[in-house]
């Protein structure tokens, strides 16, 4: 009776972080937001003001000047529409067949599963600058060069969001839910949308956080496949400070316009990818 008694008084304490904790944490979130003030200082400053010694630790007074000549320079208004529409078709491609693959080898039994898994598995191992040659020949085959399914259409599917989605349906879904709902007569696709997805929400929401951050910063394939005609963000800032010393200030005023949206996106989303993630915890 005692112990149930602090067992229901600790677990309505509020626990109290130390100095040691709150010093620790301020360090880290101190390194972590450093890159992006000091891309916004650079990119409030001139060229020649960021190549003296010591930098510049304050902002200046060409921050608006700087953005407008990277906005113009850099066609960034294109770039930042097509980098939407090619991270928001990858991220939605890579969790719709994910989960569907991943409930696949999670919950249903075919033959060579456990070997096709392996080999889903085995394809994360290969680098892919080895599959580039062969990938630009068929696009240019399609004549798809310098188009956005060029850029999409390869990366909707990935081997890593596969087996994460598989280890967690694993453990989240339970086999008695859906051998109950094949007895009331549910097809397959009615499972998959009524019992699947909504169990696999948190994992859904998280892989798809990753997919759109990787798909938007991708740089090496849309260089290949893409041009200043119709470029992806990472495509344009390639484009940005050309000359015979190139304008440091303004290729970091372009670098944070590319990382604004992202920034924009947490900020409205973040309350939700994180509650997804917690809810995801407590399942697990």
């Amino acid at each position: 009776m005692h112990a149930s008694r602090t067992g229901r008084e600790g677990a309505g304490r509020t626990l109290r972080a130390g100095p040691l904790t709150l010093a620790v944490l301020v360090l880290f979130t101190v390194g972590s937001l450093f890159p992006l003030v000091w891309t916004a200082i650079a990119a409030s400053r001139d060229n020649g003001r960021l190549a003296q010694t010591p930098p510049p630790f304050w902002f200046g007074s060409h921050l608006l000047k700087n953005l407008g000549t990277a906005w113009t320079d850099g066609n960034m208004g294109p770039a930042l529409a097509n980098t939407t529409v090619v991270a928001g078709s990858i991220a939605l491609g890579t969790v719709l067949f994910s989960t569907i693959a991943g409930f696949a080898f999670a919950k249903l039994r075919f033959r060579l599963k456990n070997l096709l898994l392996v080999l889903v598995i085995a394809t994360m191992m290969i680098p892919p600058q080895l599959g580039v040659v062969p990938l630009f020949m068929t696009i240019a085959e399609l004549e798809w060069t310098n188009h956005l399914q060029a850029v999409i259409l390869p990366t909707l599917v990935s081997a890593f969001g596969v087996f994460f989605m598989r280890q967690y349906l694993t453990q989240a879904l339970p086999t008695e839910l859906i051998e109950a709902a094949r007895m009331d007569g549910a097809s397959s696709l009615r499972v998959v949308w009524h019992i699947v997805f909504p169990a696999a929400r948190p994992a859904m929401a998280v892989l798809g956080m990753l997919t759109f951050v990787q798909a938007w910063n991708d740089f090496f394939w849309p260089i290949i496949a893409l041009t200043q005609e119709n470029p992806t963000v990472q495509v344009a800032l390639t484009g940005l400070g050309r000359g015979f010393i190139p304008d440091q200030s303004v290729i970091m005023a372009g670098a944070l316009l590319g990382t604004l949206p992202l920034l924009l996106a947490f900020v409205l989303f973040g309350r939700q990818i994180v509650g997804g993630i917690m809810q995801g915890a407590v399942k697990g």
